[in-house]
């Protein structure tokens, strides 16, 4: 958590993340306090190990050409219903849900580790969102106003701001692609923008119904460019609210995943300006952003 539609579109993280999606190789940027605001060692490890998930799929298209194609058509009807009702689910105006993932990465050995976090979201588009991530390696909130970001490490007092005038996804673009800052599953409300974890899925089917506290929900599968694949449980009904998530990368080394589970999902909350807008605690301390060498935010739901 250190260091957040249409169906044809290049490919997370999100997601976060997550959870990847994006792999524009821009370089990131940190802050000169980038232990104290962004990440303790092993997210470190996380986003490095991420960054090299990423290159190994930029080289792996020879492994993609031998992989066997899927068992079942590329499209099915009842895959393409539920993922355009979920695209206009994401799209709503307004928008609060919580979500707890699991992320699944390599250490430098190349044991399978995992990171949980717990990140609740208030969105209202097209330019305001908050989000308050906490987790293994600690807590992180991100605020968007429309026209700055403010990110804040509470266990540090520390803060960073910069300008982001343009709306959510201009505010994702630069706290994800430019900065060594991850809040996971971003990209997977970000419907209709380039960022959107739901680009590039190139087949899809439904696997079947289950039942997720008490919920009838479709279990779709999604083959996405890359290597990537998506779960989905949505609820089998209009509004096609999401309870599951789960991605994997099958190029990568170890095949690594990660997975959120959402609960507390409202799309008819109405929240004022207030919410959105950073207020510095008292004491805390402004750091600056400086560039970094390494772009390991690539690969992230």
């Amino acid at each position: 958590m250190k260091n957040v539609t249409s169906r044809n579109r290049p490919d997370g993280q999100l997601a976060a993340s997550g959870a990847g999606h994006r792999a524009p190789g821009e370089p990131a940027v940190a802050s000169k306090g980038v232990a104290a605001l962004t990440m303790r060692t092993k997210h470190a490890v996380l986003l490095a190990s991420v960054g090299a998930f990423a290159s190994f799929a930029a080289a792996s298209t020879a492994c993609a050409q031998e992989m066997a194609p899927p068992a079942k058509p590329p499209w099915s009807q009842e895959a393409d219903a539920a993922l355009a009702q979920l695209d206009d689910t994401l799209a709503a105006p307004e928008l609060t849900f919580t979500a707890r993932t699991i992320r699944v990465y390599l250490d430098e050995f190349g044991q399978p580790l995992h990171i949980f976090h717990t990140m609740k979201v208030t969105m209202r588009r097209p330019d305001r969102i908050k989000i308050q991530v906490s987790g293994d390696d600690g807590a992180q909130d991100l605020f968007y106003d429309g026209k700055s970001v403010a990110i804040s490490t509470p266990e540090a007092n520390t803060y960073a701001l910069l300008p982001a005038p343009g709306g959510i996804a201009a505010a994702a673009n630069e706290v994800l692609d430019k900065l060594k800052v991850d809040f996971p599953l971003v990209n997977f409300f970000a419907a209709g923008t380039e960022q959107s974890l739901l680009n590039g899925i190139v087949g899809g089917w439904q696997v079947g119904m289950d039942r997720i506290d008490g919920v009838e929900c479709r279990h779709l599968f999604f083959n996405k460019r890359g290597g990537t694949d998506l779960e989905l449980w949505i609820e089998n009904n209009a509004a096609a609210v999401p309870h599951r998530l789960i991605v994997t990368y099958r190029l990568l080394p170890g095949q690594p995943s990660f997975t959120a589970e959402f609960t507390n999902w409202d799309s008819r909350v109405r929240t004022a300006d207030a919410v959105f807008a950073f207020q510095a605690p008292a004491g805390a301390k402004q750091v600056e952003l400086t560039p970094v060498n390494a772009s390991a935010q690539q690969g992230r739901p």
